[in-house]
């Protein structure tokens, strides 16, 4: 038999924790989260994220992870922006981080969270024997979406991404799983309706139909997770996308309710995002930069490539030594050839004759060469 207050005390220590919402649900994920999944691997829908496919049989399933696991505790965070982050994506000359990677990295802040809050809880449940808790917070092959919604915390909207009507599109997600049943919360209705304003937003058409996702297609996975060149067919579509995207997030109608972060750690404007000074940080500069950022992540040679496709989609001319000094001197080839597609939307044909003639004197290197030759 169930004890309420088992329920409450859960309740209690994520309002002690600020976190803003927090639900319970068994561990057992309906059969379409596996066939989704599934499909999406099979489609080579994952792109170079790899780990997806290795770790896909663990992954389908929270007892594949943990065989133990009876409960799910989905533990919610707000990050709310201040402003709609589409109004940023006009301003050419600056680089649009997504809002998740404004402040300090969500990973550490929740992941220390929660090991302080299952000790704690741990200590109010002494009645249950044997208890076992193991925190997760979207490194580990665990579905946290579905679990989510599967809690009542939300829904996953036909972006794929989860819709609180509480917090609309900006919620962080923690994970708890215990080897012990509580009182479960229900399902969330979803809300979407007849909307598609997220699938027709998408900058790359990464949505082929609701609920699918090609993240190859995805701005978030070219800048964040694709090693190689960016595929010339986006990069127009990319504007001044440096981190991420938030198109179909920012876009969702949910949002009306939404509310700004109290999390200090994730305070935007954190960082100066013109263009100029980001394309000439060395790699120290980068990382003393971006510490303790999510940003940090990729390494600057993949950031520098991303700033190089904002600059040649920026019409500003005053960006072109920049870009010939990268060109001419950059040790990276990604940065390299991003340059170059970047400086041959700003300059005219004469000027490029001669920085071309200079560079392909001593540029060995095939990928960047061909870039020349679109």
């Amino acid at each position: 038999m169930y004890k309420f207050d088992e329920k409450k005390i859960i309740q209690d220590l994520a309002k002690e924790f600020n976190f803003d919402v927090c639900k319970i649900t068994d561990t057992n994920l309906p059969i379409k989260t596996d066939v989704r999944l599934k499909e999406f691997i099979d489609l080579g829908f994952h792109g170079e994220m790899n780990w997806l496919a290795d770790s896909y049989e663990r992954r389908k399933s929270p007892l594949n992870l943990w065989e133990e696991a009876k409960s799910a505790i989905i533990l919610g965070l707000n990050y709310g922006p201040r402003d709609n982050p589409l109004k940023k994506i006009n301003k050419k000359n600056l680089g649009n981080i997504s809002v998740y990677a404004q402040g300090k990295d969500y990973h550490k802040i929740i992941k220390g969270r929660l090991k302080l809050f299952s000790s704690k809880l741990i200590s109010k449940l002494p009645k249950v024997k044997k208890i076992k808790i193991k925190v997760f917070v979207d490194t580990a092959p665990l579905m946290e979406k579905p679990l989510a919604e599967k809690s009542g915390l939300g829904w996953q909207g036909k972006h794929t991404n989860l819709v609180s009507r509480d917090f609309g599109s900006w919620l962080f997600l923690g994970i708890i799983l215990v080897n012990h049943s509580f009182k479960y919360d229900s399902q969330e209705k979803n809300y979407c309706g007849s909307c598609t304003k997220c699938l027709d937003i998408c900058p790359t058409d990464a949505f082929y139909k609701e609920n699918k996702l090609d993240a190859s297609k995805c701005i978030s996975y070219l800048t964040i997770e694709h090693r190689n060149a960016i595929p010339k067919k986006f990069r127009t579509a990319i504007g001044n996308r440096i981190f991420g995207c938030d198109d179909c997030l920012a876009i969702c109608p949910w949002n009306k309710y939404a509310k700004i972060t109290k999390e200090i750690h994730f305070n935007e404007n954190k960082y100066n995002f013109n263009l100029n000074e980001l394309l000439n940080l060395s790699d120290q500069e980068f990382r003393k930069k971006f510490t303790g950022s999510p940003i940090k992540r990729i390494g600057r040679d993949r950031f520098i490539r991303n700033c190089c496709i904002a600059a040649g989609n920026s019409k500003n001319k005053e960006l072109i030594p920049t870009l010939v000094n990268l060109i001419i001197k950059d040790q990276s080839f990604l940065v390299r050839g991003a340059a170059i597609w970047a400086l041959q939307q700003l300059d005219n044909k004469n000027n490029l004759k001669n920085i071309k003639r200079r560079h392909l004197s001593f540029e060995k290197n095939k990928d960047v060469l061909a870039e020349w030759y679109v």
